[in-house]
């Protein structure tokens, strides 16, 4: 019996060692991370190819993860809109990318994506994850998630757009919009990670390779 006792541990540590290496939920990038998959040919709503080191500004990028349908995303657009318009004009490049699987949600597929960036006036690309593997690579879980990026490619901000999705008047901490802002300035990002609330991202299931 004592024998068996002391088996137990080590099989434990073994099938929890296994179960670690086996988990696909990719882990979410940390701040002063580099931007992953930067040379990624992704399908833009105008129907070109941009990868993310093209989309990058001279001061650095922000890059969020989104869709058509959520919610959440729904509520924030137009605020997300207005901070990504603003960025570009600041310096800071921005991309938007739908890691979602449209057999979810029809919503989310490329034609609804045209149409939703048509009307929300967007000046930055808003382009398709075919295979989602950009979300896996960022560690990217939920619509919308954003993670800004410095001049050297370094994450100094990641998480959630504002303190109120539902209503903009109201917002008291506009997190985001102060991290691009100190962004451009070359200040220091005030508040550098939040927690990103919202939809969770569909996944396209992993291909055989």
């Amino acid at each position: 019996m004592s024998s068996i006792r002391l088996l137990i541990p080590l099989f434990v540590a073994i099938a929890t060692s296994t179960a670690a290496a086996d988990d696909p939920t990719p882990k979410t990038l940390g701040l002063g991370d580099l931007a992953p998959m930067r040379q990624v040919s992704l399908k833009n709503v105008d129907g070109r190819q941009i990868t993310i080191a093209e989309a990058a500004g001279k001061k650095g990028t922000l890059i969020v993860f989104s869709c058509n349908h959520c919610p959440w995303v729904k509520m924030w657009q137009k605020r997300i809109a207005r901070i990504g318009n603003a960025a570009i004009g600041q310096g800071v490049g921005v991309i938007a990318i739908n890691s979602n699987d449209p057999s979810e949600f029809p919503e989310d597929g490329f034609d609804e994506m045209k149409v939703r960036a048509k009307q929300l006036g967007l000046r930055f690309p808003y382009v398709v994850d075919e295979t989602s593997e950009v979300a896996r690579a960022f560690g990217a879980a939920r619509t919308p998630e954003a993670f800004l990026f410095d001049a050297e490619g370094k994450l100094v901000y990641h998480g959630t757009i504002d303190d109120n999705a539902r209503d903009g008047r109201a917002v008291k901490q506009p997190w985001l919009k102060q991290a691009v802002e100190a962004l451009a300035a070359g200040r220091a990002v005030p508040t550098a990670e939040t927690k990103a609330l919202g939809c969770s991202i569909k996944l396209r299931e992993k291909t055989a390779s």
